[in-house]
């Protein structure tokens, strides 16, 4: 069988009389050259079949058509989620998304950042857990920053955030209306942004006559499940967890230990993950808008890929969904 010949810049560049580094140049754009060249060499490529390599193109203007995306955690559906809506938008205006997973481990996220930051053009950063000083000293990296699901002191870069007041508000007035006084919050990873918004919103919500406790816990299944024994030891009638994953991992635990859900005890989490409307009972949560979270990452990066201003914020609306995990407090006898 007889093999094509691969059509090359230097079969454009002799077919057109010119250098190679001219093809180049019309190839890429460049408005110096002569039209009357720029129409040759488009022509012999176009009849030629010629098609220049994206990232040979890239390289050339001193871009590599890749951004950088940062997760703390990639086995949460949420990332998943919010990386989704980042790589639709990104590919529509030709860019590729490189992932990095800190796997919950907050002092890893500046060798994974350093890392991106060497093979990309901008960086989108998913709930850093990283300190202040370390989030603010990544101005240095010269490139264009968003970060979702946290605010960077001084509006340092872009960011979307989420409000979630509206729907914790409505959470409280839910659990309220059940009957639930004694509410135990499963909190998760100090370093988190999210864990200091959802507790100070469930502290501003809660009832006059509702007490609101609060154990550690995490971001993880394991997390919830190890957290559970203690959150009903305090006697709660609802365990909130810091996210689904760990409310799922709470629920998992209180049916090994035979208490029924939500007849015994009811349970709460924030995300609404992909698994919190599938598990038995389903789940009640605060719904995060993930695939946006992603898509209005893109949004505001994009203006400064292409070296042009951009908004710098941007805040999206949480809501209550409410799923048979949640029911009326059982009667105290």
């Amino acid at each position: 069988m007889r093999r094509t010949r691969q059509v090359t810049i230097l079969s454009v560049a002799a077919a057109a009389g010119v250098s190679k580094s001219t093809v180049s140049r019309v190839m890429n754009g460049t408005p110096t050259v002569d039209p009357e060249i720029v129409t040759r060499v488009r022509d012999v490529a176009t009849r030629l079949g010629y098609r220049p390599s994206g990232t040979a193109q890239n390289l050339s203007r001193g871009r590599t058509g890749i951004v950088g995306v940062l997760v703390p955690d990639l086995a949460n559906p949420l990332f998943a989620a919010i990386l989704k809506g980042i790589s639709a938008e990104a590919e529509k205006d030709g860019y590729r998304t490189l992932v990095a997973d800190a796997n919950e481990q907050p002092g890893e996220e500046l060798r994974h950042l350093h890392e991106l930051a060497r093979q990309s053009d901008g960086l989108i950063l998913c709930g850093p857990r990283m300190s202040t000083p370390d989030l603010a000293g990544l101005s240095e990296l010269d490139e264009p920053i968003v970060v979702v699901n946290r605010k960077p002191a001084r509006s340092l870069f872009p960011s979307v955030t989420v409000d979630s007041q509206e729907a914790v508000d409505a959470l409280c007035r839910h659990l309220d209306a059940l009957g639930h006084t004694r509410l135990c919050y499963l909190a998760g990873p100090a370093e988190a942004a999210a864990e200091s918004d959802r507790w100070s919103a469930l502290q501003s919500s809660i009832r006059s006559r509702t007490k609101l406790l609060r154990i550690p816990a995490g971001a993880m299944l394991d997390d919830g499940h190890a957290a559970a024994d203690e959150a009903l030891a305090t006697g709660a009638t609802c365990l909130i967890g810091f996210n689904d994953l760990v409310a799922l991992g709470a629920l998992a635990r209180l049916q090994e230990l035979g208490f029924a859900v939500p007849d015994r005890v009811s349970v709460a989490g924030f995300d609404d993950i992909v698994y919190a409307r599938y598990t038995s009972p389903g789940l009640t949560t605060i719904a995060m808008p993930q695939t946006e979270f992603g898509q209005e990452a893109w949004r505001l990066l994009s203006p400064f890929l292409q070296g042009r201003k951009g908004r710098r914020t941007r805040t999206l609306q949480a809501r209550l969904v409410i799923r048979p995990s949640t029911g009326p407090a059982p009667m105290r006898g």
